[in-house]
């Protein structure tokens, strides 16, 4: 038992260390929001679609494509978030309030921190198959993300779905995986040094990421969380995962695959929420509050449900 909890500790610490040496970082104003905004920018659009791209260019799709998964995943998000709805609905929250609760339940961080975990604990094949589902989990958050935030303000009639649909295929991160399609079906070659700058840029995206993360807390504004902020954390870091793994054992999923489903839906909120949030009218205090809380909260829930997960040999 202590073996396999030392075994989760010892990938899922490093990773919210990354983290914290950036809210360490911040403190000490070694790094500032400039920093933040200027890395993040670089991560999303540069570094990690070099680095899903390096990842799929020569996997064999036949063995990553899993129907299974994706039904998962489709079914985890929207459940997730059609809770969180019913919930906000109970309890009457204001309409700022109320589509940043809904976001930030079911939008997860895992093209940052969960490829981190995955890469340490299951390699590159896994990270392979958890960027293609990228593919499928992005748009539904894009999609939802959107939809939270204007229902509340009866104003989904005026949204610009053109416009949305548009941002999610133009997205850099699905970009990659689309670039990479060809690449892997046809077995085109990259060249070596293409590949090899390639490398230098990927590896610096994931430990860029995370840092940029830590930076961008503001702890202080934990001491001024609502009981939204933690409710809403709660429902991300406890019950999204738990809502999956029974479905995804149902339909056969086994081994890595069910404990790459359980990181994807025990990752924290994505920074993005908060982005949305405050070009949507959202509550953005709210909106950070879940992010800081659900991040620190997740050192903890992924480290039990991994070890659960290991304990009770399901991978």
């Amino acid at each position: 038992m202590l073996e396999n909890f030392l075994f989760i500790l010892n990938v899922v610490l490093p990773v919210f260390l990354l983290v914290i040496i950036g809210i360490f970082l911040r403190l000490i104003k070694l790094l500032d929001e400039s920093f933040v905004k200027l890395t993040s920018n670089f991560v999303y659009k540069v570094s990690l679609p070099v680095l899903i791209f390096l990842k799929l260019h020569k996997v064999d799709f036949g063995r990553t494509f899993d129907p299974n998964m994706i039904i998962v995943i489709i079914f985890g998000i929207f459940t997730t978030a059609f809770i969180a709805y019913l919930i906000a609905k109970i309890l009457k929250m204001k309409p700022e309030d109320e589509g940043v609760f809904v976001q930030g339940a079911f939008r997860s961080n895992y093209a940052i921190v969960g490829l981190a975990i995955i890469m340490r604990m299951f390699g590159v094949e896994a990270v392979s198959k958890a960027s293609f589902l990228l593919l499928f989990a992005l748009p539904l958050y894009n999609l939802f993300g959107v939809i939270s935030l204007t229902i509340p303000f009866n104003s989904i009639r005026n949204t610009d779905f053109k416009k949305l649909i548009k941002e999610i295929f133009t997205n850099p991160l699905i970009l990659a995986v689309f670039v990479s399609a060809p690449f892997s079906i046809f077995g085109v070659g990259v060249h070596p040094t293409l590949e090899t700058t390639g490398n230098y840029l990927a590896e610096i995206a994931l430990p860029l990421a995370l840092i940029g993360i830590g930076a961008s807390f503001n702890i202080s504004s934990i001491k001024s969380a609502s009981q939204f902020a933690l409710l809403s954390s709660g429902i991300k870091n406890i019950l999204s995962p738990l809502i999956v793994i029974p479905p995804a054992i149902l339909l056969g999923i086994e081994g890595n695959d069910l404990a790459i489903i359980f990181i994807i839906f025990g990752c924290p909120t994505a920074i993005a929420s908060f982005i949305m949030a405050a070009g949507m009218r959202g509550n953005i205090k709210l909106a950070g509050n879940i992010v800081i809380i659900s991040t620190l909260g997740a050192i903890f829930s992924m480290t039990l449900g991994l070890f659960l997960l290991k304990y009770f040999k399901l991978f």
